[in-house]
């Protein structure tokens, strides 16, 4: 229980801490937005000393200190947000439908009514500021008949708060769309001030962007369906229409320079404020954190590195003390020493052990994520071979039976199917790391042969037990030739002369279960000819690849940390406690370069996705799969390039050693 206190604690005074210091730096960044605002509304070009003394007063009015009151609160609310609603591994959705059930969803709803609430804050504040015919949302008018003064509605009051209800919509469902809470670390490590001074003409070049796209289809929006709200609202507060003015909901009406100037310059503060908000919480999150690699003290044991590496909860902890892995192993040589140095008493490497140990754990998990895709994909009837698996048992094989060395985390189950695959290896059949790339099996346009892959087969059917159908069996394998099981049990492997026959008639389905598939299957057939329901349903072509590297930052900081870890032990390693664990190292490294191989000759896995110009949004995942890529090869490199031919007397595979030999001759 006091180790969990003093881990809460410690992850409280690492994350919270950041994201209230970016909180405090957005507040005080508000009155520099909000007097270039009012230089901006108040833009005078031919009487400028009039423009200068009105914005002068302006400032110290006792208005523009409440709005700036008022915005405190929006930015608050901004951070909380952003606190609550952060990720480091993006959601990817691999089709339109899931996309659009991620928009509806009723957490999302109250994001979007919450961010349309504060839209329409902004926007008041922005219409107070800038005065005039904006001010207020009742006017004083004159009726035509009776010549009496009577409340109006002023529609450009009302215009304008729609207008940020509209923008606030929008700045939530792009959220959604373009991944703006995902949070992803920089490769190249800055101060700051000088990220943040680099980022800011991007930060505004996009508000300003965005403003204007967002004016332009709220402009359309409330040409054709303005008179409605206009209407709600004005017998809703009991005001008159005047009809003496021309209305907005008109193209005369929205064909006015000041008025669409005012929107463009108030879009553009709503969205200079919000997004600073985000940029600044991206740049105190992500900034390095230097974890002790271990304690003299055991109630700060928790704090080390070796022990924030294994941390499951919170995944931004994890993150950082992996990028100060990554830091350490190249720029520090008191903190390697302390990796490669023995316990006292006792003298065992616990830090290396401790350490390589997560980092091959999670190259271990990306290599079954990779190898679970690649029987998802080539699973149309075909059966594996061995070849996969005997690639991952031998970089899980120790390399001497003491039990000092580490070994490389072996596979819970072997590798028979994919939805053995699924169901064990990576946490399910729909986990959170499977979900992305996972036959979707209750689909009404999922394949019999997908359904029977995963395991969800029907008891019923008279191919139940069986392992291929004789004429699926015929086409040869495309990846695979074997399975694994008969390799385990040593068994030979089943040719198809010898694959059982269907079970006997007396075992058919019965007439209501027939009735039933047949039905389901007129169903899926009908559906499968509509257009809409296609385009719903279809795939995205790069959205499964995406998502299978999708926390892919992780496994590229661990490959560069072991790397330089192990090529630093050449020299600096003088009790040889990496060299015991460098054969499955090598087999780790080189099966999982196998695996990502095999990934790219997939169809779509090696198209690079377009840039996006001008958006909040990171997209840099979408190019995370060949930045692994080449951190892979990167760290083999070094690794070959350090040791050279004295790599011939590591223990390893003999495929394995062709493998690196291609490395030491610099052909890859």
């Amino acid at each position: 229980m006091f180790s969990l206190k003093q881990n809460c604690w410690f992850i409280k005074k690492v994350v919270i801490w950041r994201a209230v210091a970016s909180i405090a730096w957005s507040v005080l960044l508000l009155p520099v937005t909000t007097a270039v605002f009012v230089l901006l509304s108040r833009f005078s070009l031919f009487h400028p000393i009039q423009w200068i003394s009105e914005c002068t007063s302006l400032l110290t009015a006792s208005t523009t200190i409440f709005t700036l009151v008022v915005l405190c609160g929006v930015v608050l609310m901004i951070g909380f947000f952003n606190l609550e609603f952060y990720t480091l591994v993006p959601s990817i959705r691999c089709s339109r439908m899931s996309l659009l059930g991620t928009v509806l969803h009723p957490r999302q709803c109250v994001h979007s009514l919450v961010y349309c609430t504060m839209g329409m804050l902004v926007m008041w504040c922005a219409s107070v500021t800038i005065g005039g015919r904006y001010s207020t949302l009742g006017t004083p008018c004159r009726q035509s008949e009776s010549g009496e003064f009577v409340t109006c509605l002023n529609e450009y009051h009302l215009f304008l708060l729609l207008a940020g209800a509209f923008m606030g919509y929008s700045h939530s469902f792009l959220g959604v769309v373009q991944n703006m809470y995902y949070v992803s670390f920089q490769p190249i490590q800055q101060y700051k001030y000088p990220r943040f001074k680099g980022s800011l003409p991007a930060v505004v070049k996009g508000s300003v962007i965005q403003s204007l796209y967002s004016a332009r289809n709220f402009a359309a929006l409330y040409f054709f369906f303005g008179y409605v709200p206009k209407t709600w609202i004005a017998s809703t507060l009991n005001l008159q229409i005047d009809s003496s003015l021309q209305p907005l909901d008109s193209l005369t009406g929205l064909l006015d320079f000041s008025l669409l100037y005012h929107l463009a310059i108030s879009g553009t503060f709503l969205y200079l404020t919000w997004y600073l908000t985000v940029l600044l919480f991206r740049i105190y999150v992500t900034e390095a954190y230097s974890f002790p690699v271990q304690s003299t003290f055991t109630e700060d044991a928790e704090q080390c590195l070796p022990k924030v590496l294994t941390e499951k909860n919170t995944s931004v902890m994890k993150f950082l003390a992996l990028q100060d892995l990554a830091l350490l192993s190249q720029h520090s040589l008191s903190r390697r020493r302390e990796v490669f140095s023995l316990s006292q008493p006792g003298g065992h490497p616990h830090n290396w052990n401790a350490i390589s140990k997560e980092c091959l754990s999670l190259l271990s998990e990306l290599t079954q994520r990779l190898v679970a895709h690649q029987d998802a994909v080539a699973s149309n009837g075909r059966v594996k071979s061995q070849s996969a698996s005997i690639d991952i048992r031998s970089a899980s094989s120790s390399s001497s039976g003491t039990e000092d060395i580490l070994e490389t985390p072996r596979l819970s189950v072997p590798l028979r199917t994919p939805g053995s695959v699924f169901k064990s290896s990576v946490g399910g059949a729909h986990s959170a790391l499977t979900a992305p790339f996972t036959p979707d099996v209750d689909s009404p346009f999922s394949s019999p042969a997908i359904r029977r892959l995963v395991g969800q087969q029907n008891p019923h059917s008279p191919w139940f037990g069986t392992v291929q159908s004789p004429h699926v069996m015929r086409r040869g394998p495309k990846l695979w030739s074997a399975s694994t099981e008969s390799q385990t049990n040593g068994s030979p492997l089943a040719s198809p002369a010898t694959i059982p026959s269907p079970p006997a008639a007396n075992q058919k389905p019965s007439f209501l279960t027939q009735w039933m598939q047949n039905r389901r299957e007129q169903v899926k057939s009908f559906l499968a000819k509509r257009v809409l329901i296609v385009y719903l349903f279809n795939k995205l072509p790069e959205a499964s690849s995406q998502a299978l590297f999708a926390d892919s930052q992780a496994h590229i900081w661990a490959l560069q940390g072991l790397s330089h870890l192990v090529a630093a032990s050449f020299s600096e390693d003088q009790f040889g406690v990496v060299q015991t664990t460098l054969p499955s190292i090598l087999s780790c490294l080189v099966v999982l370069l196998e695996a990502v191989d095999r990934h790219f000759k997939l169809p779509h896995a090696s198209s690079k996705p377009a840039r996006t110009i001008c958006s909040m949004g990171d997209s840099t995942y979408k190019t995370l799969r060949f930045a692994l890529r080449a951190a892979l090869k990167t760290a083999i490199y070094k690794i070959t390039t350090t040791f050279g031919e004295h790599l011939n007397a590591v223990n390893i595979s003999s495929e394995h050693r062709k493998r690196l030999q291609q490395f030491l001759e610099f052909k890859e």
